[in-house]
């Protein structure tokens, strides 16, 4: 029997934009937090805002969409929020002081918000069913490159270029999403199937926000994010301190490599086996990372954590927003991935404000082994709402 095609220009595309804008989104949240303490003399915690509040502003962007992507078509709101990426993309050159950054920042997460749910909702629509664990983790490759090209663009382009520099790099990607968008098919506007009725924006109860089938995965997903955010927002400071800055710059490259390496593995074994094989030894694996990563004392170390991580939170994630589609019906496909990345973005934008804090009283190896507790929690939180329901299909 013949597989479904999976490779197909509008998954290509597609795969493409996510890979700019999620570029966009890591290549800035290495470096603003230090950029915002450099500049403008912020305080950690004003700098983990910095950071974390253009999440808050991809959350907001996500529950407004999410009711009316069905209905207004995913392929317009790409396009529309992609012109919106690309006006608060241009706004950083305009941000001359820490209260401009941070609006422009939260305009910056809206527009993100609305591109990436509309990606994703692409995405869920045109992968074939069968073939739904395998194709999700291909698409979150391109996230997974972004991982580790944006990062370590950004800790090499601070040390070594004037910040503008990193602005115009920014602008540019944004000018490449909306360049691809005009080889998407307008298929994707139309109901997911015939005779089902889409969301109707009137809709202002809870299930016209939200999908109730998908919070269980994604509170999970929320504590999961939560947990990373401290990486991404706060390893230039960690590295700088345990005189690991050389290593710190591959960091990012040995997790992408990792996820890898081991995606394909993990999709299909989700796609035969179910979700609980690949979920619990990626959250202990990423719990693992972690405390490695809180003892780490030179480079090797540095980089082993990184890998490890990569298994864990790398693989987890795709895995994760498989079961959101898996349990979704098939017209509230955008509603579904609008309610995954919800959840998701608010661990990741409450993170680093709370680690920014817990900073001032504590030393960045507390942190992450807090984190690595975290973890072991959402192990506990993943059997409950999820794990002891799916052991039984």
């Amino acid at each position: 029997m013949n597989k479904e095609r999976l490779w197909t220009r509008d998954f290509i595309s597609t795969a493409i934009i996510n890979f700019l804008v999620a570029m966009v989104f890591f290549l800035l949240m290495v470096t603003l937090a230090p950029y915002a303490i450099n500049e403008y003399q912020a305080s950690t915690s004003a700098a983990g805002l910095v950071s974390g509040i253009f999440i808050i502003g991809a959350l907001l962007g996500r529950l407004i969409i999410g009711p009316f992507i069905e209905d207004i078509g995913s392929k317009k709101i790409l396009m529309i929020s992609l012109i919106f990426f690309i006006f608060t993309s241009a706004l950083y050159f305009g941000a001359v002081n820490l209260s401009l950054l941070l609006i422009n920042r939260f305009l910056h997460g809206m527009a993100f918000g609305a591109v990436t749910i509309s990606t994703g909702t692409i995405i869920a629509k045109i992968v074939p069913v069968n073939r739904r664990g395998e194709g999700i983790g291909y698409f979150s490759m391109s996230t997974l490159v972004a991982t580790a090209i944006g990062p370590f663009l950004g800790i090499f382009l601070s040390q070594l270029a004037n910040f503008k520099i990193i602005f115009i790099l920014n602008l540019v990607l944004a000018l490449l999403c909306l360049a691809m968008s005009f080889f998407i098919s307008s298929l994707d506007v139309k109901p997911d199937r015939p005779g089902i009725p889409v969301n109707a924006a009137k809709n202002f109860h809870i299930s016209g926000l939200l999908e109730p089938r998908v919070i269980p995965i994604s509170i999970i997903s929320l504590v999961i994010s939560f947990s990373y955010s401290g990486v991404l927002s706060f390893l230039s400071f960690y590295a700088k301190q345990i005189n690991l800055v050389e290593a710190a710059r591959w960091f990012f490259l040995v997790y992408a490599l990792a996820i890898f390496i081991s995606r394909p593995f993990s999709g299909r074994i989700f796609d035969v086996k179910g979700a609980n094989i690949v979920i619990y030894p990626c959250l202990f694996i990423f719990a693992f990372g972690m405390v490695l990563l809180s003892q780490a004392n030179s480079g090797i170390i540095l980089l082993l954590a990184g890998a490890i991580i990569g298994l864990g939170f790398g693989n987890y994630i795709s895995c994760a927003q498989a079961i959101s589609i898996k349990v979704a019906p098939p017209n509230r496909l955008g509603l579904a991935t609008s309610t995954y990345f919800i959840f998701f973005d608010f661990g990741f934008g409450i993170g680093p404000y709370l680690f920014g804090i817990l900073l001032q009283f504590s030393g960045f190896r507390e942190l992450y082994f807090t984190a690595a507790i975290v973890i072991l929690c959402a192990v506990v939180f993943y059997y409950f709402l999820y794990g002891r329901k799916a052991a039984l299909e």
